[in-house]
């Protein structure tokens, strides 16, 4: 029965994740990328329950949306079964990054923003500050407007996401933990502390967009004067791995990836560790931190993706 109502669940989080109706085929498959493997059929059976149920509702011949309902009881159920899910979703975009660093090809992980058509230009400036300021995971983003999940009159835009770092490091062999998720408080240019941390296991929610969404950050006032509050996520290696995560992050230094902030057993206010090291770098979401800091409306999918860094790189 927990087994059966986890399929539930997972379903109703897929519909609020998605923009628009999305059909049983559709479905069927992202089930299978979360681990439930079921039939278009079977599928099926478990959208009529849930039609029943008035958790979702059919749009002609394209798919379920959620009901308001259904979006409610999405946000309250199984609330021990999210935890942990951030991280396991990250987790699973690092699996499939294959970018190297050598060559600077292969897929890298992405956020995926979501504006109005005429909010194009303010997005930019805001990206273009934190580019400057030097925040960003990435130094640079790319806006798109071919694309299913934009809607019509709105255009996207792609920042590439730190989990990207993870993947790179464990194609090369070296166990990486994502512990935390912070803000950084800077002062005239200098790191100086953590103001607050986040473990990623131990939330239902992604931590940076919690601080994104509560108004704690200071980005703006960071590129502009270089003291504010930036987010910031911090790895955990193992010490022996220091030469090859040292040969690492420069190859992909010079690809355009910033980090680290700070490398070692005992950085900022963390703990020290005599035997892991510490890699605090800049998220991907200071772009999107920045954004809601000016005021736009955005929307923001945090690791929607893999995509092919060329095209990242490819700049409008």
């Amino acid at each position: 029965m927990i087994r059966t109502e986890r399929k539930y669940i997972e379903i109703l989080r897929i519909l609020k994740e998605h923009e628009g109706p999305v059909g049983a085929k559709r479905l069927s498959e992202l089930m299978s990328e979360r681990g439930f493997i079921l039939s278009d059929r079977a599928v099926q059976y478990y959208l009529s329950y849930l039609d029943t149920m008035g958790f979702t509702e059919k749009v002609g011949n394209h798919g379920r949306i959620l009901t308001p309902i259904g979006l409610e009881e999405t946000g309250n159920a199984l609330v021990d079964d999210r935890i942990g899910f951030i991280i396991s979703k990250l987790e699973r975009l690092a699996y499939r990054n294959t970018f190297d660093p050598v060559t600077s090809t292969g897929d890298v992980a992405y956020n995926l923003s979501i504006v109005p058509l005429e909010s194009a230009e303010k997005i930019k400036t805001a990206f273009d500050e934190v580019v400057r300021a030097g925040c960003g995971f990435f130094n640079s983003y790319r806006m798109i407007d071919q694309d299913p999940r934009i809607p019509h009159g709105h255009v996207g835009f792609i920042t590439i996401c730190s989990i990207s770092m993870d993947g790179v490091f464990q194609r090369k062999g070296i166990p990486v933990r994502m512990a935390f998720g912070g803000r950084l408080e800077i002062e005239k240019g200098t790191p100086r502390q953590f103001r607050d941390l986040i473990a990623y296991r131990g939330t239902t929610i992604d931590p940076l967009e919690l601080f994104i969404s509560s108004g704690l950050t200071s980005i703006s006032a960071f590129a502009r004067t270089k003291t504010g509050i930036a987010l910031a996520n911090v790895r955990e290696v193992p010490c022996a791995a220091l030469p090859q995560i040292r040969e690492t992050i420069d190859l992909m230094n010079a690809c355009g990836f910033v980090f680290p902030v700070a490398l070692g057993n005992q950085v900022f206010n963390l703990p020290h560790n005599p035997y892991r090291l510490s890699i605090v770098a800049f998220s991907g979401m200071n772009y999107i931190a920045n954004a809601v800091e000016h005021g736009i409306q955005i929307k923001t999918e945090i690791g929607a993706g893999n995509i092919a860094f060329s095209k990242i790189i490819d700049m409008n």
